[in-house]
């Protein structure tokens, strides 16, 4: 008896070593990559911070010559006299924004319960991978086709005008910023409680009347917050707008006349000033009001998707 006793803590002994070094291995690691992971989050919230001081103290020093209500609802953009009025490039940018998304909801919306309620498994699996191909193509592409076959086209159809303008522009970025809007309210129609159909359906309402008045109000959250990328993407766009927009620094008339937004206004603009100078900084201005507008169409979706949690 007193051998088994003397051999039960040994045995017990080198079976707890292996296990602790094990688990001592294990913990070192996981503190180990959770302070890779906090040293990322922090490199990366500096950068951000950091362009954001950067590219909002350049821009204030537009203020220095620029008066603020000269900057915000002048007409008059002739750097070279120095008037700095960038109310056109705000206006004009608004407008694109607007429009486009206006082209494109119905399309895109359309799509969307089509695939989610509508189609069959295999169209399903077919057209999604084909609405994602769109996402991938290079915006010079969109815009070499807006420049040889919209710009055109829409001259021939109004010959008093050269086919440039926000209208061209609306028509690429609306097809750009299609299958955003898709397939995220694809993803929010489908998401959906399937009860939410087969009751409206139990109580006679037709599918058209299902899809109308249960599907897509219960779905409003997620398509909103497409609608809001889509608004993202088409205020960030540059290149395809740049080709097809007539980059004239001027107030639109219609939606036919040449003008200019503001990442076009920066992208002309820039390669023509010095660092430090008025024109240079009120083109650091106007970045910096994009990327306000594009941190607030960002908190407006954390909002939404807070506001619409199921608790």
């Amino acid at each position: 008896m007193s051998i088994a006793a003397e051999e039960v803590p040994a045995t017990n002994e080198r079976k707890s070593g292996p296990v602790s070094r094990w688990t001592r291995m294990r913990l070192g690691e996981d503190a180990a990559m959770r302070w890779v992971f906090i040293l990322s989050a922090t490199i990366v919230s500096v950068i951000i911070f950091t362009l954001i001081f950067f590219v909002g103290y350049q821009g204030t020093q537009t203020f220095r010559e620029v008066s603020l209500s000269s900057f915000f609802f002048s007409l008059d953009w002739t750097p070279s006299e120095g008037r700095f009025g960038a109310f056109p490039f705000f206006f004009s940018t608004m407008v694109l924004t607007l429009l486009s998304v206006l082209l494109s909801l119905p399309i895109a919306l359309g799509g969307a319960v089509f695939m989610a309620k509508v189609a069959p498994q295999w169209m399903r699996e077919i057209l999604r991978p084909v609405t994602d191909l769109f996402v991938g193509i290079p915006s010079v592409v969109y815009g070499f086709i807006g420049m040889t076959v919209i710009v055109p086209f829409l001259h021939k159809l109004f010959p008093s005008t050269v086919g440039y303008g926000i209208l061209p522009a609306a028509i690429i970025l609306a097809v750009m910023i299609m299958p955003t809007i898709l397939s995220i309210s694809e993803d929010a129609i489908r998401s959906l409680p399937v009860r939410l159909e087969e009751a409206s359906l139990a109580l006679g309402a037709t599918r058209w009347q299902t899809i109308w008045k249960v599907l897509l109000p219960a779905s409003r959250p997620g398509v909103i917050t497409a609608i809001i990328l889509g608004m993202g993407r088409a205020i960030g766009e540059t290149m395809a707008v740049f080709m097809v927009i007539g980059n004239s620094p001027q107030m639109p008339k219609s939606l036919l006349d040449s003008t200019t937004v503001l990442t076009t206004a920066i992208v002309k603009d820039m390669p023509s000033t010095f660092y430090g100078t008025a024109w240079n900084n009120a083109l650091y201005l106007m970045a910096l009001m994009l990327l306000l507008i594009s941190l607030a169409l960002i908190i407006g979706i954390r909002v939404l998707a807070k506001r619409s949690e199921v608790k």
